[in-house]
């Protein structure tokens, strides 16, 4: 008998791709099913893997929504020259990204589960939070509270809005949203 050969793949199934396959799966069933209803068992067999594939990835549902949004909404995009076209630059983009199917879903249901989980709060903060904070921080020389303010205000509008009607803010609210909101914050002077 001829000696076997070694594989260059481990064993098991492949391994790349899966993360994206389970983001998309999530979403998916988020939009589907309402968040609530959106399990682990339930992602997984969307996903067609098994579940122990998700925990190994995931600790917990709320970690895999993060990092599914994570995924999702990418690097914010800051364009623009001045404070004004910057800060409305970076509410039209989270109000999109809001408004992809599943995304706002998603948003609003881990956003409501870490209101009673304090680890899901803190990986809310440090993981999704932090680097947007950061990103506009740095671009609009302003201190932690002003951005984080900023961001209470334009997220809060768009998921309270998304929890009211299970639809995203029209364009034309977003507008007055971004309006509003430039009165309080273009001038880069705490009022």
């Amino acid at each position: 008998m001829p000696p076997a050969t070694a594989s260059a793949r481990p064993p098991g199934r492949p391994r790349s791709g899966v993360n994206a396959v389970v983001f998309a799966a999530t979403l998916t069933t988020v939009r589907e099913l309402g968040y609530a209803r959106a399990t682990v068992d339930r992602i997984a067999a969307a996903a067609g893997v098994a579940k122990t594939t998700i925990y190994r990835r995931w600790p917990s549902k709320g970690a895999l929504i993060v990092d599914c949004l994570l995924d999702a909404f990418g690097p914010v995009p800051l364009e623009g020259t001045g404070r004004a076209e910057l800060m409305s630059s970076a509410v039209r983009w989270i109000a999109a990204k809001i408004a992809e199917p599943g995304v706002g879903d998603a948003f609003a249901g881990v956003f409501s589960d870490a209101v009673s989980d304090p680890d899901l709060r803190e990986v809310l903060s440090s993981r999704l939070q932090a680097p947007y904070r950061t990103a506009l921080q740095d671009a609009l020389g302003e201190p932690e509270d002003r951005i984080l303010l900023f961001i209470d205000v334009a997220v809060g509008t768009l998921l309270h809005r998304m929890g009211m009607t299970g639809e995203p803010m029209a364009d034309a609210d977003v507008t007055a949203l971004v309006e509003m909101l430039l009165t309080h914050f273009a001038d880069g002077r705490p009022t």
